[in-house]
């Protein structure tokens, strides 16, 4: 979970849920202001709506995190909660990672006015994330290509047009 700002200056918080095996984006979860534990059970079951209730959940030491709400929701769901080692960012490599990422190649570079825009902003980025960026670790794969989801076309070199992700913010090149 990470703070953010919009062009009015007003706090929101994402609640980002990445896949622990393929390092995929499963969802976010948007809230303007304070977070209680009712709205981090509203972030949760928003981020976690295109998929089947996750086993396992890496979570961080954080006070919100301690709301009677949010226990009980985890509970009732059976997840069951693993906590991060506080003040150490190498408890959980990956989804730190992914923040940083977030912030560096899209909100740094990005303004939205309200959760509404920040939430339909968050999906395009997702959609660039999974389906379009290519990893250096995965031998220029996509996540979905290595997950199995789109099998890759090699594409011919002479003739190619630029693609457009995130409101242009990105492109790449596709086959015309």
């Amino acid at each position: 979970m990470f703070r953010c700002e919009s062009i009015l200056l007003m706090t929101h918080w994402v609640l980002v849920v990445m896949g622990q095996f393929t390092r995929r984006i499963i969802g976010f979860g948007v809230h303007a202001g304070d977070v209680d534990g009712v709205a981090l059970c509203r972030m949760f079951s928003k981020a976690i709506s295109t998929m089947d209730t996750p086993k396992y959940l890496g979570s961080g030491q954080r006070s919100v995190i301690q709301y009677h709400q949010w226990q009980e929701n985890l509970s009732i769901l059976d997840v069951d909660e693993v906590k991060s080692v506080l003040y150490t960012p190498r408890s959980h490599p990956f989804v730190e990672r992914l923040i940083g990422t977030i912030r560096r190649e899209f909100l740094d570079h990005t303004l939205f006015w309200n959760a509404v825009e920040l939430e339909r902003k968050l999906a395009l980025f997702k959609d660039h994330y999974n389906h379009s960026r290519t990893h250096a670790s995965l031998d220029g794969n996509t996540l979905a290509e290595i997950s199995g989801d789109r099998v890759a076309q090699p594409d011919p070199l002479n003739s190619y047009a630029w693609e457009q992700h995130c409101g242009g913010l990105f492109q790449l090149p596709v086959a015309a």
